[in-house]
């Protein structure tokens, strides 16, 4: 396999090194059918491993929120209502009571056709065990899909770098300028839990499980397209190494055969969410292009980051720019730069291709500005080089920047909310 050891290997010790780390695979006792306590026993190591990262998460976050409660309560504003029913939040709890619209229509910014239906689905499931409020469960998912997405975000910087670093990996992700949105009813953190482990299931050699996850993200977000391309080009690529692998050496026997169907499997699995939910919209409104045709009356066309460079231009051109358009465009740029060295510390390319393809999309729309730095929320590959520079640095330095990035979350969570006027 590529990126290391297939689910019959186990890895060596994480090393902390300024590139990713190949690993030597070793045998593993065999399993024996009936023995699921050691599958059990393998994660409660993996989550004991992981808890430093779930537990500092977990506190940059509750922090942001607090201060955004308290901030609120100043205000005189209904926090339950900001984080679990305003904006996108109404209209996921929309879809899980109604369903989706059956035309196309011709009125801009109002087609529910254009929010993909797998968060609206667990609402609705989740109605069943907690009725009233509706808002109460698509918040429970997003706070609980946030630690599901720290815990396989430390997982990947874990593989990759080491503890160290999947722990700074897994708190700066929860200290991002956006970071609120991640205990909100929005998507954010679902699909982010479906890419990190997906990621890092391709990193591991589980296919599968890849394509699975892949598939699931795909009926998540409209970015779930560049998961699934990365699943499955680097699914493919492995096929194709391990047929010229087995060439050189001769037939490898039923086992060899069994992985190469698992690749196949997996590259296969990981678009099927995605052009599922695309293709039915198209079912359902009787036109080929009907999912595109709705995204059109939300403005999200691509055009190549014409219109993102021209609204960069004329931010950076006004006197008294807005505070939060500001904070969108320093994410924006960060962002491209951070892609930048990731490639120069040649990331795996599941990574890359992931973080690249949402860059492409979210800078090359010309659709509304304001939300992008929320779209990139899901890319914490990008996040990698600052992580593994971190865990070299000095404890104090590393304390430093974490708390400075946490205070900047803090600050920006509350503005967002309660200062910008308009959506997240």
């Amino acid at each position: 396999m590529p990126y290391g050891p297939t689910p019959e290997t186990t890895p060596t010790a994480p090393a902390s090194t300024a590139t990713p780390r190949v690993v030597a695979p070793s045998r593993r006792p065999r399993v024996t059918p009936g023995r699921s306590p050691g599958r059990r026993a393998r994660a409660v190591r993996a989550l004991r491993r992981a808890t430093p990262a779930l537990l500092a998460y977990g506190a940059v976050r509750l922090f942001g929120t607090l201060v955004f409660a308290l901030w609120a309560r100043r205000e005189d504003r209904d926090v339950w209502h900001l984080l679990a029913e305003s904006w996108d939040c109404d209209w996921y709890l929309k879809i899980a009571d109604k369903g989706y619209a059956d035309t196309l229509g011709t009125q801009i910014d109002a087609n529910n056709l254009a929010f993909f239906p797998l968060h609206s689905l667990l609402i609705r499931a989740g109605g069943l065990l907690v009725p009233e409020p509706r808002g109460a469960v698509g918040l429970a998912i997003a706070v609980t899909c946030s630690f599901l997405a720290a815990w396989g975000i430390f997982a990947v910087g874990d593989r990759l770098y080491g503890r160290r670093a999947g722990v700074l990996l897994a708190v700066l992700w929860g200290s991002l300028p956006v970071a609120l949105v991640q205990w909100m009813g929005y998507t954010e953190s679902l699909f982010t839990a479906l890419t990190a482990w997906a990621l890092y299931a391709v990193l591991t050699g589980r296919w599968i499980w890849a394509g699975s996850l892949a598939a699931l993200a795909g009926l998540t977000r409209p970015t779930g397209a560049a998961l699934a391309a990365a699943v499955s080009l680097t699914a493919l690529l492995a096929l194709w190494r391990a047929r010229g692998a087995r060439g050189a050496r001769g037939a490898r026997g039923e086992r060899g055969g069994t992985g190469r169907k698992r690749m196949l499997l997996g590259a296969v699995l990981a678009p099927l969410g995605w052009l599922s939910y695309v293709g039915w919209v198209g079912l359902r409104l009787g036109r080929w292009d009907g999912y595109f045709a709705v995204q059109k009356l939300w403005r999200n066309e691509w055009d190549g980051g014409v219109a993102t460079v021209r609204t960069v231009q004329d931010l950076l051109s006004v006197q008294r720019p807005q505070l939060f358009l500001m904070m969108v465009t320093a994410t924006l740029l960060a962002s491209v730069a951070l892609f930048v060295l990731s490639v120069g510390d040649r990331q795996p390319l599941p990574l890359l291709v992931f973080t690249g393809l949402l860059l492409l999309i979210v800078l090359g729309s010309k659709g509304v500005y304001f939300p992008r730095a929320r779209f990139l929320l899901p890319g914490f590959p990008l996040l990698l080089p600052l992580a593994a520079a971190l865990s070299r640095a000095r404890t104090h330095v590393a304390v430093t920047v974490v708390v400075a990035a946490a205070l900047t979350s803090a600050a920006f969570g509350g503005h967002m909310l309660l200062a910008w006027m308009g959506p997240p």
